[in-house]
C-alpha cells in the first residue's frame, strides 16, 4: 500500500492490528491428545476444525475457571493443538494440564514467548478468500483481506473481540519490522494499523468481553461472565467440573452477571468501584473502565441478581446505565 492512502471512512470497521505475543502458548502434542483436551476444556473439540480456533474454559471439579482459552490446530488436523490462554496463566495452566495426564499419550510443549503473535480485527475470516493486498479492497468494503506483509505467515480465524479476525504468527527476528511497516500505513497517521494497548482495553470494554485479571479469576463461575453463550459445549461429554456447570444450567441463574454500562458523572470510577441501587443498597462493582465516545465512561462490572430488574444506578457521584454492546 502506498503511504498516502487514506484511513476508513468514518462508520466503517476499524481496521487495526494488535501486538499479543506475551501470550501464554501451550501446545499439545501426541495419539492422545484430542481426547485427553476434551477431558479438560468446556468445548467440544470435535467441533475443531483446522483454521479456525474455538473458545473454551479449564474449570475445577467446583465449576470454577482455572482459565480461559482458545484452542486451534497448529499443523492442520494430524498437527498439535494449541491452547493460547492469558499471560498471568502461564505457570498455572501447564501445571493443571499436567496433573490430570495419568497413562495418556500425551505432551505438552510450552511454546511461550517462541513467537509474535499479531491479532488482526475486522479483517476477512475465510481462508478460502483469495488473499490481495488491503489497497486492492473497495474502501466500502465490510472485511478486508489482510495487509500484504502478513500474508506469508500462518495463520488462524479467532473471534477475540466479538467479531472476526485473524491471529498471525510471526517470527521474532521479523516481529519489529513488521509492526513498523505496520505503523507507516496511511503515512503513518494515528500509528498506522498498528493499534495500541490502551486502544485494545477500550474495544475490549465496549464490546463487553471479560479478561482475565478483570472480569476473570479462580472465583469465577463460567455463566457469571457470560461465558456459557460462546465457551461451553452443553451436549459434549464428561469433563472436569462438568456437573456444576449442567447444575447451574438446570437452576437458570447465577447470583451475579457480568454487564456492561455507560456512565456519566464529574469523574470517572476506578475499578474496583461499589455501586449501588438508587435506594442505596450495593447493587455490584466495576471491574474494567475506560473513556470512550456516547459516554463519560463505559465500564464492565458483576451485577447482582437481587438488582438485575433496575437498569440505572450511583457510583462515585456519577450515574450508571445498563447499556448493550458498543459498535467501535
Amino acid at each position: 500500500m502506498s503511504s498516502d492512502q487514506t484511513p476508513p471512512a468514518a462508520g466503517a470497521p476499524q481496521r487495526a492490528v494488535f501486538d499479543l505475543s506475551g501470550r501464554t502458548r501451550i501446545l499439545c502434542s501426541g495419539a492422545d491428545r484430542l481426547r485427553y483436551l476434551n477431558g479438560q476444556l468446556t468445548q467440544d473439540l470435535k467441533r475443531l476444525a483446522p483454521g479456525r480456533a474455538l473458545p473454551a474454559c479449564v474449570t475445577s471439579a467446583k465449576g470454577r475457571l482455572q482459565a480461559e482459552v482458545w484452542v486451534s490446530f497448529a499443523e492442520g488436523a494430524e498437527g498439535p493443538i494449541v491452547l493460547d490462554a492469558a499471560p498471568e496463566l502461564h505457570e498455572t495452566l501447564a501445571a493443571r494440564l499436567e496433573r490430570y495426564i495419568v497413562a495418556d499419550a500425551v505432551e505438552l510443549e510450552d511454546h511461550t514467548g517462541r513467537e509474535g503473535l499479531l491479532h488482526c480485527l475486522s479483517f476477512s475470516p475465510e481462508p478460502s478468500s483469495p488473499p490481495e493486498p488491503l489497497a486492492h479492497t473497495p474502501a466500502e468494503s465490510r472485511k478486508s483481506p489482510l495487509p500484504a506483509m502478513l500474508l506469508g505467515f500462518p495463520r488462524v480465524a479467532v473471534s477475540r473481540l466479538g467479531e472476526d479476525g485473524w491471529d498471525v504468527l510471526v517470527p521474532l527476528d521479523r516481529l519489529e519490522g513488521v509492526k513498523a511497516e505496520l505503523g507507516s500505513l496511511f503515512g503513518g497517521r494515528l500509528g498506522g494499523l498498528l493499534g495500541s494497548a490502551g486502544d485494545w482495553e477500550r474495544r475490549r470494554i465496549m464490546r463487553g468481553i471479560p479478561a482475565w485479571g478483570a472480569e476473570l479469576d479462580e472465583n469465577t463461575l463460567p455463566p457469571e461472565a457470560g461465558l456459557e453463550r460462546t465457551h461451553i459445549d452443553y451436549h459434549k461429554g464428561c469433563y472436569i467440573g462438568q456437573e456444576v456447570i449442567s447444575r447451574l444450567k438446570s437452576v437458570g441463574h447465577v447470583n451475579r452477571t457480568l454487564r456492561l454500562f455507560s456512565g456519566s458523572g464529574p469523574a470517572v470510577p476506578e475499578s474496583g468501584a461499589v455501586f449501588f441501587s438508587d435506594a442505596g443498597v450495593e447493587a455490584g462493582v466495576l471491574t474494567s473502565v475506560c473513556r470512550g465516545e456516547g459516554a463519560d465512561f463505559w465500564a464492565l462490572g458483576y451485577l447482582k441478581r437481587a438488582h438485575s430488574a433496575a437498569d440505572s444506578f450511583t457510583c462515585s457521584g456519577g450515574r450508571l446505565k445498563m447499556a448493550d454492546e458498543v459498535s467501535v
